[in-house]
């Protein structure tokens, strides 16, 4: 097989596969060696975070990315992108006009993995548990429309909604409205540690060393009812501590595929034929980088915020620090998700533009040089953080209109601080729930959103939020969606960076890599199977 780089087309719902493998079953691997998968997510139970694998509580794209494999859902997104299909429900649909009442019917025989009869009531106490606890580090914001939930016998659930929205079956297909076990987890506290037990293709067991995750085992759950087809039966996922070691681990063929991380260096080094049996596949990507800020905080004031804005130049930070693997983003809402708009390109331009943010901080009465300190996360998004914190800070500075310092900590005490408001000024990144437009405003924008943001638009809150999901057709929300974009290039409550792309790294016996990861970077463990070397 030609091991150079293998992209697969950017189609806004449709991931069509390209590769041909290399040879191996149809089937399921019928009990041969795991396929090991490497990442560089980390685990980690503390204080701050003591239910890091509880679906009421965990909220980040590596913990999503087991409760996927091992927790069911009603509905899921298939496997090519689209609309929501059922999963551990047989049939789902707005039963109104007004796109306020769902409702979902079971599938017959639906178990937990220790035997329980999985029924509506567990779907009930799933969502009610979620929305009772209301984590603030959690994904409740994600079912904060849900007024009441309703159980029709053992197989039929009904969820009553406050407003009408169009979007709520792709909420229902995320890890937020998994399906848990009452016997396992308890309804008004979150299930501390790293156990986790439902209903889903596979079961898994975790090895801790210094309350942390080092290795997931997933087995085929023999029991699995749903839509998913799996073609292997075995699974590990072994947490590195960097991309290096990962892509070593690879080499040396410890690990048989890797995805989060990979670094730009390695993502140069697997292209083409550098590394024999080694290939890289490149998918569309939904992921982004942003500024955050505290905006009740002075040191974030308004104005110094429009000033970073005329300032940073995305093209360059991109290049410098990503090379091929990001580009820039001018909003919030990324490029190939229908209502897009260049709102920031449209407000600040391409090119620095140190006069206009002179102007305005000198508007505002505001005394140069800003003196400001950029906050990041060391371990939560790849080793290009600090290097693209460093362009950032050389940039604002470069203008003499700021002084800024940079400063690193731990992902579990940067979220926590950032929540608290202790930061005026932090980095963070966004791998979306789904592929729709409202999941890259609504939850930065909305009441208790997920930033814990002090920013309030009420112009957005009350009637451009709920406008955009009365709209089944998504097209038909734009206008609402624009005026959300523009509005936040005004304010900028936030301020977008890049948006990336995705990539996997595999041993060329590996088949089913095209489809490893969706678009919201989702891994999709069932799809790996073992081939034949080439």
């Amino acid at each position: 097989m030609n091991r150079k780089t293998l992209v697969l087309p950017a189609v806004v719902g449709l991931l069509a596969p390209v590769l041909a493998a290399c040879g191996g079953s149809d089937g399921a691997d019928q009990g041969g060696d795991a396929i090991v998968v490497g990442t560089t997510d980390r685990f980690a139970a503390s204080q701050e975070a003591p239910a890091p694998l509880d679906p009421a509580s965990a909220y980040d794209a590596g913990a999503w990315n087991v409760l996927r494999q091992t927790i069911q859902t009603l509905v899921t997104l298939p496997r090519g992108g689209g609309e929501p299909v059922p999963e551990a429900a047989e049939t789902c649909s707005f039963t109104d006009a007004g796109n306020e009442r769902y409702s979902c019917k079971l599938r017959e025989g639906l178990t937990f993995s220790n035997g329980d009869e999985l029924t509506a009531e567990d779907v009930k106490f799933s969502i009610d548990r979620t929305m009772r606890i209301k984590d603030s580090n959690g994904p409740v914001g994600l079912l904060a429309n849900i007024d009441t939930v309703e159980t029709r016998g053992e197989r039929e659930v009904v969820f009553h909604l406050h407003s009408p929205d169009a979007t709520f079956p792709y909420k229902l297909a995320t890890p937020a409205a998994g399906i848990v076990n009452e016997a396992d987890y308890p309804g008004d506290k979150v299930r501390k540690g790293f156990d986790v037990s439902g209903s889903g293709p596979y079961s898994v067991q975790t090895e801790v060393e210094d309350n942390q995750v080092v290795k997931l085992n997933f087995s085929a759950n023999s029991d699995y009812k749903g839509s998913l087809k799996l073609k292997n039966e075995k699974v590990v996922m072994r947490s590195f501590a960097d991309p290096d070691t990962m892509g070593k681990a690879l080499e040396s063929g410890e690990v048989d595929l890797m995805t989060r991380t990979i670094s730009p260096q390695q993502i140069k080094k697997y292209t083409g034929d550098q590394v024999e049996k080694i290939r890289l596949v490149e998918m569309p990507g939904l992921e982004i980088r942003y500024l955050g800020f505290n905006t009740d905080d002075p040191k974030a004031d308004k104005a110094i915020r429009q000033a970073m804005g005329y300032l940073i130049d995305r093209g360059t930070l991109t290049s410098k620090v990503y090379g091929t693997a990001a580009e820039p983003l001018y909003s919030l809402v990324p490029t190939t998700i229908t209502g897009h708009t260049n709102s920031f390109f449209n407000q600040y331009g391409e090119q620095p533009d140190p006069a206009k943010a002179k102007a305005a901080l000198q508007q505002a009465g505001i005394d140069t040089p800003v003196e400001l300190t950029l906050n990041y996360t060391t371990d939560h998004y790849g080793q290009g953080t600090e290097a693209e914190f460093k362009e950032i800070s050389r940039q604002l500075d470069a203008s003499g209109l700021f002084k800024t310092d940079i400063k690193g900590t731990g992902w579990d005490k940067f979220r926590a601080a950032q929540v608290k408001g202790d930061y005026p000024v932090f980095g963070m990144g966004w791998f979306p729930d789904f592929p729709d437009a409202d999941n890259f405003l609504a939850p930065f924008l909305d009441k208790d959103n997920f930033l814990s943001s002090p920013y309030s638009n009420k112009n957005i809150q009350n009637k451009l939020i709920p406008a955009s999901r009365r709209e089944a057709d998504r097209s038909a929300a734009a206008d609402p969606i624009k005026q959300m974009q523009d509005i936040v290039a005004q304010d900028v409550p936030v301020l977008p960076l890049w948006q990336g792309k995705q990539y996997v790294a595999a041993r060329d016996d590996i088949i089913g890599v095209e489809w490893a990861l969706d678009s919201s970077s989702n891994i999709q463990l069932w799809e790996l199977d073992r081939g034949v070397s080439s």
